[in-house]
């Protein structure tokens, strides 16, 4: 792949200290991580008994973005809704340590707050346990959400949403908020739900579907993806959805790119930045993290997607949903530049 000069890196990364506070909105929860070891199977049924060793919680959903930034050195406001059950004190312990606000999260006695717990071994998850109703959120607690986003909007720079299809993202949540977002001269970034339709993030700046995403994306918009490769598919995304800018990833082939800003017409592909895979989680969550903060900091997409690739590949040789800071990307980054002289 091709490497991004040092001087630039160090510039872009240095820039994030002028960045002011991002928005973010979308689904929230709790990721629990109960790990421990296999000796034997259940004399009750033919399952492993797993003997726990160590259990840990962290932020997760949308809520990793607002820790993800909040290791870049970049603040944020989390516009979300959980629970008025035994977890959602928890839950605002786990912003509080992160360092994140808690003023943009609505209550809703309706529904549990998300709590994921996964049980692990030292080398691979057993199982996953979700509690969670999918559920769009009620009109009374869109409107209290769109209220704290409109708050939020004036003296923050630019507007993330996170859709994982848990009933946050309504159609009006999602339009109204790329509306509101669009009015008030931000750049409005949206990291798409499997499920949601794709014609309530039209007009958004940037899009990031990952390949399974832009396929249904597709499908939906009455297209037969089977019969169009990855350039047509962008495409014809950017053309119905009226984006700016559009961010397909492939996993371990990369990144795909689009930008209308500089009139291209070709899609960009971005090789993924070799490392080894231990864990998934959060990784897109990193990604449109790095890619708002570099385009915010300047950076042409190309650049913002490197930026994107190298944390990603940070977080996937990590432990459950990880975050990625400064140093870290420093680092990755000079293994980068030896093992390309390596390999010449």
């Amino acid at each position: 792949m091709k490497i991004m000069e040092r001087a630039r890196f160090d510039e872009l990364l240095t820039q994030f200290d002028k960045i002011g506070p991002i928005a973010i909105v979308g689904d929230s929860g709790i990721d629990k991580y109960t790990q421990g070891e296999v000796r034997r199977i259940s004399p009750e049924a033919p399952v492993p008994v797993v003997e726990v060793q160590k259990e840990w919680e962290k932020l997760g959903l949308a809520a990793n973005i607002g820790h993800n930034l909040k290791d870049l050195g970049i603040d944020s406001t989390l516009c979300s809704v959980i629970g008025e059950d035994l977890r959602a004190p928890r839950f605002d312990d786990l912003l509080e340590d992160s360092g994140l606000k808690t003023w943009g999260i609505v209550r809703d006695a309706a529904r549990p707050t998300i709590f994921k717990e996964r049980i692990t071994t030292s080398t691979q998850q057993v199982c996953r346990i979700d509690y969670e109703d999918k559920q769009n959120i009620s009109p009374e607690v869109e409107t209290k959400l769109l209220q704290r986003v409109q708050d939020f909007l004036e003296d923050h720079t630019a507007l993330i949403l996170e859709d994982y299809s848990k009933g946050t993202l309504t159609e009006k949540v999602i339009k109204d908020s790329i509306e509101m977002g669009k009015s008030a001269g931000k750049m409005v970034c949206v990291d798409p739900g499997v499920s949601t339709d794709p014609l309530f993030y039209k007009g958004c700046t940037l899009l990031k579907p990952n390949l399974k995403e832009a396929k249904l994306m597709v499908e939906h918009l009455g297209k037969t993806y089977s019969q169009l490769n990855l350039q047509d598919m962008a495409s014809f995304l950017m053309d119905k959805l009226e984006l700016e800018k559009l961010v397909i990833t492939l996993g371990p082939e990369g990144m795909a790119l689009m930008d209308r800003s500089i009139q291209m017409k070709e899609i960009e592909i971005i090789p993924t930045a070799a490392q080894e895979v231990y864990d998934v989680s959060g990784a897109g969550d990193t990604t449109i993290s790095l890619l708002t903060a570099g385009l915010l900091a300047g950076a042409t997409l190309s650049e913002a997607a490197f930026l994107g690739n190298c944390g990603a590949r940070v977080v996937v040789a990590k432990k459950g949903t990880a975050t990625v800071n400064r140093k870290e990307l420093v680092d990755f980054y000079f293994r980068l530049v030896q093992s390309s002289k390596n390999e010449k």
